[in-house]
């Protein structure tokens, strides 16, 4: 197995809704399901892209991609902790900071976003790939 990732909603949503940056987003979903890296998400990110596909392709759709995608991609949680040392932290966007400091606290190799911003505040410890990025590093 090689790294443990974090896959921020819009990595999940380019996928899922097969926006403009699908292709990028399937290859990095093949490395999944072929187990070569291992994919964490929160609950607050099954929320928003359970949001977004439900508008997109109703709640039965819905449902039923985001049960796929867990097959391959597991669920971790945030503690009270996290959560406060999040809300503490210098990052401004909130949700993003709730994402970063529970990837950062189960100690996760790599966040894979879109997001240029939450690549501007990762630590060393953490840091954060575009999925073009991030595959580009491990050929």
């Amino acid at each position: 197995m090689g790294s443990k990732i974090f896959l921020d909603a819009n990595v999940l949503l380019d996928f899922t809704l097969k926006r403009e940056a699908y292709p990028v987003a399937r290859q990095l979903m093949e490395r999944i399901l072929n187990a070569e890296l291992a994919a964490y998400i929160s609950p607050s990110i099954v929320h928003i892209a359970g949001y977004w596909l439900t508008k997109a392709y109703g709640a039965a759709k819905a449902k039923e991609l985001l049960l796929s995608l867990l097959a391959d991609i597991e669920v971790i949680e945030i503690s009270h902790e996290v959560t406060l040392h999040a809300l503490n932290s210098k990052m401004t966007d909130i949700e993003d900071a709730l994402q970063y400091y529970t990837a950062l606290h189960h100690k996760l190799d790599v966040f894979i976003s879109s997001d240029k911003q939450l690549q501007k505040s990762a630590i060393s410890s953490l840091p954060v790939y575009t999925p073009e990025e991030f595959l580009k590093s491990i050929i």
